[in-house]
């Protein structure tokens, strides 16, 4: 290191493409900060400038060290102490320069081996307002004379639920497009009776009267997917993409991350395999697939991962999606699992890029489950729609405890794909349902001739998944409100005998099994009078207060009646197993009892 001079450090897994990069974006904050800090013309002419890329020859002190090999890059100037606003992952800074400074206060540096310098990693941006969501947009209710079909694809995420609690736990209220209601409805676990049929999953229906709309009706469709016993599950083989890009920095990203795959390595089997991908600024192989048996160097691998870097996030899911092809086994669970903050800002960046490499990576056969973390820069929406597309689900990670939920009580249903491609169409008879609304699920609607196209994606079921849709239905014979004027060159055209029967609705479900590409169909119906809100099962009336709760955190129009309170009694009186149990159940964590406390805290954000 040139005596007097600062320097950025550059890790050298770093590609030069990241190194340019890198380069650019230091030089444009250094000479924004420098010209804001002074007004001096003198001062100003001494603005930071990189002179030389040096690469450094390590000293016998740095051998097996983070500092062996790396590049220094030397700039000319003052205001060294600037790039403390970088992004950089790695920044050193001569001692000269910090002459005058109080390094006390700069948590994280260190003072490399045989160096005159400071290192320190650059702060993680946790509240910066970068969040990306997409829009929700509401629909309003169908008039069932003239659109007697809803069309749409299940969706057994869970990330908005988590997402939201961790706004509600710091004060704040979510961003209307964090709220995603069908996410929220299915994060929790509902009791049901296992499939009769040869069906990997069972479906059930139900009417009762609306809570926040008394004379509207909720319609509930569960799907229940078959549970696997342990020693039937298949083997797994799994490649974990790990991001490890500078803004993964912290114990909530890449450090929850390490914890949450640690414990998944826990339960492996010796017919298991993982292999280990990690992308920044370049991509590579940690870990190639080994047995799960050998956990000790699956769990060292996963120990070494350090933040840093920007991140080329398409070349890893190439590599990753490359190295589970390669070690396919049709007997066996092919899965990638890709956690990340969706902080992509090298190579192919855009959204619509990453969900076209990932639909033309479906096709290999192999699943996806996308594992989010991160605040201040989460692009929620990027990851939602690659997993979408991807034949995955999306889950956030907001604490060690979810991390455990997912990766390990939920392994089954997370990692294990008994169905795919599943859509499901309604068709509401017009005699009983004047009008009706798909509560939501805005972003898995679907065109009704796309129910029987073999062609088009859909979503995944996994082992002992519960999937809850919820319609607010209007029977006949009510106003909905918006009714249009009479049609002068049409009118309602006739009835068929069917109208007459006892029948609110016919409910269709497509579905293809995990290695086949043409789908199967199940139908069943909805008959008979509704049931009073108060008889309805502890698992109908929670999921109606979660939508309830989803509705009013999206600032709905459609609510009525609707408030947080009655979101608090429904709730309180449908614990189920948790008020039998002292708020607890074993092996779970009081999710319901949680989600009252989570209603309490939003009342609060709200008034």
């Amino acid at each position: 290191m040139r005596p007097g001079l600062p320097s950025f450090r550059i890790p050298p897994e770093a590609s030069r493409s990241s190194l340019a990069v890198a380069l650019a974006a230091s030089t444009s904050l250094l000479l924004a900060a420098c010209a804001k800090e002074t007004d001096s013309p003198k001062e100003a002419e001494v603005a930071p400038r990189i002179v030389a890329v040096v690469p450094l020859t390590p000293t016998p002190e740095e051998a097996g060290s983070p500092w062996q090999g790396v590049e220094e890059v030397v700039v000319t100037g003052s205001g060294a102490a600037s790039v403390l606003s970088s992004s950089l992952s790695f920044v050193a800074f001569d001692a000269a320069e910090l002459d005058g400074l109080d390094v006390s206060d700069l948590a994280g540096y260190s003072r490399p081996p045989g160096r005159s310098a400071f290192m320190a990693r650059a702060p993680a941006l946790v509240d910066s307002n970068t969040e990306r969501y997409d829009a929700i947009e509401e629909t309003g209710f169908q008039r069932t004379v003239d659109t007697p079909l809803s069309t749409f694809s299940i969706d057994v995420d869970t990330a908005s639920y988590s997402n939201v609690r961790r706004f509600l736990e710091s004060g704040m209220r979510p961003p209307t497009g964090a709220v995603r209601v069908e996410e929220m409805i299915n994060y929790f676990r509902y009791e049901a009776p296992e499939p009769e049929s040869d069906a990997p999953f069972a479906t059930e229906l139900e009417i009762f009267e609306a809570p926040w709309a008394p004379s509207h009706r909720l319609v509930r469709i569960a799907l229940t997917g078959r549970t696997i016993p342990q020693h039937d599950v298949p083997p797994r083989n799994l490649v974990f993409l790990v991001d490890v890009s500078g803004s993964m920095q912290g114990a909530d990203r890449l450090g929850l991350v390490k914890r949450g795959l640690a414990s998944l390595v826990e339960t492996l089997r010796p017919i298991d395999r993982v292999a280990l991908v990690v992308y920044a600024g370049s991509s590579g192989v940690v870990l190639p697939p080994t047995p799960g048996s050998d956990r000790g160097t699956i769990l060292d691998a996963l120990g070494r991962l350090e933040a840093g870097g920007s991140t080329q996030g398409a070349a890893g899911i190439e590599l990753a999606y490359r190295l589970a092809r390669e070690h396919f086994d049709p007997r066996a669970i092919n899965r990638v699992l890709l956690a990340t903050d969706g902080d992509f800002n090298v190579g192919v960046t855009s959204q619509s890029e990453l969900v076209r490499q990932i639909e033309k990576e479906r096709e290999s056969g192999i699943f996806l489950t996308v594992l989010g973390v991160g605040r201040g820069n989460l692009n929620d929406a990027g990851m939602e729609a690659i997993a979408d597309k991807g034949n995955g689900q999306y889950a956030y990670l907001d604490s060690p405890a979810e991390a455990r939920r997912v990766l390990v009580e939920q392994a089954g249903s997370t990692l294990v794909t008994i169905a795919k491609d599943v859509k499901i169409q309604v068709e509401f008879n017009p005699a009983r349902v004047g009008a009706y609304r798909l509560i939501g699920y805005e972003n898995r609607r679907l065109a009704d001739r796309d129910f029987n196209d073999d062609t088009k994606d859909a979503g995944e079921i996994g082992a002992g998944h519960r999937v809850t849709a919820l319609y607010e239905v209007v029977p006949a014979g009510l106003e909905t409100g918006d009714e249009v004027d009479p049609l002068r060159y049409q009118q309602r055209g006739r009835l068929t005998s069917a109208a007459d029967s006892a029948e609110w609705l016919t409910l269709k479900v497509r579905y293809k099994a995990p290695d086949e590409d043409e789908s199967r169909l199940i139908v069943d119906r909805l008959l008979g009078t509704e049931t009073e809100l108060a008889q309805t099962s502890d698992d109908t009336r929670f999921a109606t207060a979660v939508a309830l709760f989803g509705l009013l955190l999206q600032g709905s129009e459609l609510v009525g009646e609707g408030s947080f309170e009655m979101v608090e009694g429904l709730a309180s009186g449908a614990l189920g197993r948790e008020a039998r149990d002292g708020g607890s159940v074993q092996g779970e964590r009081g999710e319901r009892t949680e989600f009252l406390e989570l209603v309490a805290l939003a009342r609060k954000t709200t008034s």
